[in-house]
């Protein structure tokens, strides 16, 4: 489907060079972020506290998360089970207990309705969150091997190396601003990471396909111009797939709330690198990796009968 169809072929590869050093240093200084500032986890990776707090009628979260905030505690906030019911997510500062955390919350949360009874208290030890970190980091590894053996099948390595490379420029720029502003990492961003991988290799195969069907076709045309080709052929797609699936993020992060906010940005993030990626980050770098019409289009087979053709008996 196309909404437009553009006739002239626009030269991306021509600032090829330009494009990957932009992407270098992006990239550097996400890896800069992380190293020196490191990821803000969410109490699920870190360990912490969780309160389960009845109400007599629907539970205005927006009221709690205020009331919480100005008395200076940091809590994850939302429903749990009925509407009159709320889970609370609260880190353990130092030298307190978890009845002592719970007891303060409870008088707090009482002095706003007097209807609001504590019911469950549980710790989460930080040996949960190293455990979740290490599974997290292990789907992210399994992802991408994944992905490289697909694109390997497929297409050809260097297509599939030019993938991941591409992929993991996106990811560890989502991770590199959310340590940046020590924005909260929990594990709805560990899923949006994981789902922006898997999008962003969807925009990879859709280019690689049209630069395959152009090595075939276009047989008097250099690499850079069937490359340049393939990304102007995929442009009206990729406008109206990401300009799709961003109005529905964009939603989720205007009216999601809290609790979708940091799931949305970073799938914001990770579309609006995706496309940039995987034009203007994969498309050259399979250049620079040597990839030749050769290696798609096979040499027709000579007829046994033409290597007797004329002998003389």
């Amino acid at each position: 489907m196309e909404f437009f169809k553009i006739r002239r072929v626009i030269p991306f590869m021509r600032y090829a060079l330009i494009f990957n050093v932009i992407s270098l240093i992006t990239f550097s200084a996400a890896v800069y972020f992380l190293a020196t500032k490191g990821l803000n986890f969410s109490i699920e990776f870190t360990g912490g506290t969780q309160i389960e707090v009845h109400y007599k009628d629907s539970a205005d979260v927006n009221k709690i998360r205020d009331v919480l905030h100005r008395a200076g505690y940091k809590a994850e906030v939302q429903i749990f089970g009925s509407s009159r019911d709320v889970l609370l997510r609260m880190p353990i500062a130092k030298n307190q207990s978890t009845s002592d955390l719970s007891q303060a919350v409870g008088k707090l949360l009482q002095a706003q309705d007097a209807s609001a009874e504590v019911r469950r208290v549980e710790f989460v030890g930080p040996q949960v969150g190293a455990e979740l970190a290490q599974y997290g980091a292990l789907a992210l590894l399994v992802t991408a091997v994944g992905i490289v053996l697909y694109l390997w099948f497929r297409f050809e390595w260097r297509f599939g190396l030019a993938a991941i490379i591409a992929n993991l420029h996106d990811v560890v720029i989502i991770l590199g601003c959310f340590a940046f502003f020590q924005w909260e990492f929990s594990l709805p961003v560990l899923a949006a990471v994981l789902a922006v991988l898997g999008y962003s290799v969807n925009e990879s195969v859709v280019v690689f396909d049209r630069v395959r069907e152009n090595f075939r076709k276009m047989r008097k045309a250099s690499v850079p111009h069937i490359i340049d080709a393939g990304i102007t052929g995929t442009i009206s797609r990729t406008i109206i797939t990401h300009g799709s699936t961003q109005a529905m993020v964009t939603t989720m992060l205007i009216f999601g709330g809290p609790a979708l906010h940091y799931f949305a940005l970073a799938l914001t993030i990770g579309i609006l690198f995706g496309i940039y990626s995987s034009v203007l980050v994969a498309s050259p770098l399979v250049m620079w990796l040597g990839v030749k019409r050769e290696q798609f289009v096979k040499p027709p087979k000579k007829d046994r009968r033409d290597q007797h053709e004329g002998a003389v008996v």
